[in-house]
């Protein structure tokens, strides 16, 4: 097992990734002053987005069934776990993209090769987000 989104597992029989891409934002907000230079102010925590991409050859790999899966979970538009075969914990997503492109076409027009692209987005906040309020002494105890 590569990874787990809710239900749908990825791995060689389903849609394996051949990249993963992991994007973490944080806002900062520019307040201009009057005869000083402008301050920033740390807003919070901004978007957090993954995007799995790969080629599927149905013939060897999924194909159709598993990008249907795929679909279906994001109509559903239902937060679900997002869990990496090592165990790491990425935290609760939503499918926000899933572009896919065929070519390579047997006689029927069934595609040979599907290229994917998919986007989740993280809608559950990280445990780190409440650090901002920790004091050393918090973190040392008090002696």
């Amino acid at each position: 097992m590569m990874m787990i989104y809710g239900m749908f597992v990825f791995e060689l029989r389903t849609a394996p990734y051949q990249t993963f891409n992991h994007t973490l934002d944080w806002r900062h907000v520019k307040n201009d002053r009057v005869g000083k230079s402008a301050r920033w102010q740390y807003a919070g925590p901004g978007e957090d987005k993954i995007t799995l991409a790969g080629t599927l050859y149905p013939e060897i790999t999924g194909g159709d069934v598993s990008l249907e899966l795929l679909k279906t979970s994001a109509y559903a538009a239902r937060p679900m776990p997002l869990i990496e075969g090592t165990g790491t914990i990425y935290g609760m997503y939503v499918i926000t993209n899933l572009v896919t492109e065929r070519t390579e076409f047997f006689i029927d027009g069934k595609a040979k090769k599907i290229d994917f692209n998919l986007s989740l987005s993280r809608v559950s906040e990280d445990i780190r987000e409440g650090l901002a309020s920790v004091t050393m002494s918090d973190l040392m105890g008090t002696f």
